[in-house]
Parts: C-alpha cells; structure tokens; sequence
C-alpha cells in the first residue's frame, strides 16, 4: 500500500530533537528522508546520554528511525556540488542551524530556492523576534521564554519546566503542519516558499489557556485556581486543572512515589461519586451540594475522596470511578508505560532491532492514517546510505572514493 507522502524527499539538515522530531514524523508518513551528517562525527545526540559504550545513544535512536543517513562536509566544494544537487531533487529542505549557518557556506534561502524553485525551507529557531533572534534556545529555554515555567509547578514553589518536549517536540509538530501546508500550496501555485517557526512562538500557541485567563485577570480573582489567588499575572497552581472542572492527583494504595489517580470533579459526577465512595451524606449537605458551593472549599472535597482513594491501587480507582463517568486517570511512570504489554499489542510501542546495539524500544507515530500504516525501521548507522545517495546524484565510485578520502563524504 502506498504511503500519503510517498515520492515526497526530505533534505534533512537538522539535529538534537526539534528538527529530528519534525522529520522523523515525515518519515513515518511515507517520506524519503536523507539526513545530513558531518563524516566521523555525525548529529551529536548520536554520542550523548550513551547507556553503551561505542554505539549510538538511545537519544538519537529513538528520534531518527526510517531515515537515511549521509555524511557530507558541506564547508567542502565536493560537499557544496553534493548539497546542489541534493537541493534540485529534493522537495523539502528542514534545517534548525543556528541563524547564518547556512548563508554563511553560500545557502542562503534565496539562493536555494533559485536552485529549486519548488522546494520548502523550513527553518527552525528559538526565536522569531528581531531583539532574541541570534540568542541559543534549549528545550528548558523555550519553556522559560514561552511562559509554561512562570505557570508550572507550586505557587511556594520556583517556576518548573515540564518533562513532556513541548520546546522541542512540540516546535518539530508544528514544523510538520507548515511543511504540508506549503507542499499542498504547491500543488496549486507550483512554487515552494519558506516555513518559519520558532521554538518560543510554539511553546506560547500551546500556552494559549493561560494568556486567556491573563486577560481574565482583569475582571477578578481566578476562582478555579486553588484559594483564587490575586496577583497580576496567572498564577502557578500545582495539579489544579486551571479549567472549568477542577481536579486533583489523590493518593492511592500501596503509597509508592506514583501511586496517585487524578480525579475531575464535574457538577453532574458529585452525587455519584459520593454514593460510590460511601458519603452519601455530603450530597445534600450545604456546603458541598452545588457547584459554587464546592469551589470554595476544594481542598476538603479531594480530602474526601482522597481517604477513599488510599485504600485502593490507582487501577482500582480508575476502573471504579470510570463505571460511573468520572474523568479519571492514573499517574503512570515510564517504568508502567514501557511494561505496559496493550501498548505493544496495537504498535505504538515497536521493539526495533539494530545490528550494533541490540533491540531497543521506541514509539511509533501518534498519528494513524487508515490507508498509510507506520512500519518502524531503526535509525541509520553514520553515513550508511552515502555511496548509494551520492551515486544517485550522479557522483561515480571513483568520485566517492575521493570524496571518503579528502573527508568531504
């Protein structure tokens, strides 16, 4: 069966995780992708967070399977005539250099798209604005700069920054869309153009809950936020929903660091919720019988629940409270994921071997399109597919033999 993006080839010159991300998920979309790499050193995740020595690093593994790797110096005028003639066939170029990388070795925007008319560039940055352009971004920076921080974590607490990659991962998401978007535009206009997006600009789009409820502030106290704290900008409010619906993680049985459930209190839930657990008294009772009535004393609700939750593992708790309609939903840790066997019955979690360090796990893609499966491949070896790349651009084997030899491949 074909792949939905099968004839696409993607000029991968990205590296570390937001670019990768973006790729990979083209890839698993059915894209040719051929990564770009220095010759002996390669994307340098492939060394970093190495749980075994001499082979790549789970880091970069798991962020670049069904790709194709191609080592080539592009500070070389052999690089420069490969990247050319990579450029005239490719469909889309995605770099995240830092701002001048490039134009500095003679590929500016403007000079690529002369070579390709109908190529996307789609470039990757920490910033857009002109004042932070040059600045280096990091996943924690983004999240600093973005305005998750100032509103994660516990108001007696310092800003924190969430584990879940939304800098990185969540800009190379957003990269995906702009780079459909122009390769569906092309369809009509036969040009390609450029797709700009910033890691700070990615991080604030899914912050957008919060800088509503900045305006919010304006007319009062945030009343769904834990003890509606006043203050002139949203506040950190620890595992409150910061929603309409409030809830809480309660402690579960046995009491380990994870044995939590997070409960969601709705209006319509309380009465069901109150005879599952055994205090029907509170249905009627005044001071917990509506809604509004509820929100101003929050803590002793979950303080109800959370005396029933005790006595039960999170697994209970959610089978229990999922049979009368009450969101839920247990904390897992990485150590419940990876164990977890469904995950691997419906392919998100693949086992993929690899001929220098063994199986190792990885996710498949969180996007399912019924007539384009996802067959997870493992990442490439250091310019595995060089000769078989340079040949097809039109390089002979004696020309490869001297590309190896002078380090430009």
């Amino acid at each position: 069966m074909a792949k939905a993006l099968e004839g696409v080839r993607i000029l991968d010159m990205t590296h570390v995780q937001s670019g990768p991300s973006a790729t990979q998920m083209l890839a698993w979309m059915g894209a040719d992708v051929i990564k770009i790499e220095m010759p002996r050193r390669g994307d340098i995740t492939r060394s970093q967070l190495r749980d075994r020595s001499n082979v790549d690093s789970l880091y970069f593994a798991m962020l670049n399977g069904n790709k194709r790797s191609v080592t080539l110096n592009i500070k070389s005028q052999q690089g420069q005539d490969a990247l050319t003639r990579l450029i005239e066939r490719c469909d889309v170029l995605v770099e995240n250099f830092g701002p001048g990388v490039l134009e500095r070795q003679g590929f500016s925007y403007e000079r690529i798209s002369a070579i390709n008319p109908r190529i996307v560039y789609a470039s990757i940055k920490g910033f857009a604005g002109t004042d932070d352009q040059d600045a280096k971004a990091y996943e924690t920076i983004a999240q600093a700069m973005g305005g998750a921080m100032s509103t994660t974590g516990w108001q007696s607490g310092p800003p924190t920054a969430s584990s879940a990659q939304v800098g990185d991962t969540g800009t190379g998401i957003h990269c995906v869309a702009g780079i459909l978007a122009a390769l569906y535009q092309r369809t009509v206009t036969g040009r390609g153009q450029r797709v700009d997006v910033a890691m700070q600009d990615c991080v604030m789009n899914m912050l957008r809950v919060k800088l509503r409820d900045q305006q919010r502030l304006a007319s009062g106290p945030l009343t769904e936020y834990p003890g509606a704290p006043r203050g002139d900008s949203v506040p950190r409010a620890g595992n409150a929903s910061g929603g309409g619906q409030p809830g809480a993680a309660l402690r579960c049985a046995p009491g380990g660091e994870n044995d939590y459930c997070y409960v969601i209190i709705q209006p319509q839930g309380w009465a069901p919720l109150m005879r599952l657990i055994g205090r029907k008294d509170l249905i009627e009772d005044a001071r917990f019988a509506s809604h509004e009535a509820r929100a101003e004393r929050l803590e002793a609700c979950f303080e109800v629940i959370e005396a029933w939750t005790r006595k039960r593992t999170k697994f209970e708790v959610m089978k229990a409270l999922s049979a009368i309609d009450v969101p839920c939903g247990p904390i897992l840790s990485t150590k419940d994921i990876i164990e977890d066997r469904s995950l691997y019955e419906r392919g998100f979690l693949v086992e993929v071997p690899h001929p220098e360090r063994g199986n190792y796990v990885t996710v498949a893609s969180p996007i399912q399109l019924s007539d384009s499966p996802v067959e997870v491949e493992r990442a490439p070896l250091l310019g595995e597919h060089t000769e078989q790349v340079l040949a097809w651009i039109g390089f002979g084997a004696d020309d490869i033999a001297n590309m190896r030899a002078s380090g430009a491949a």
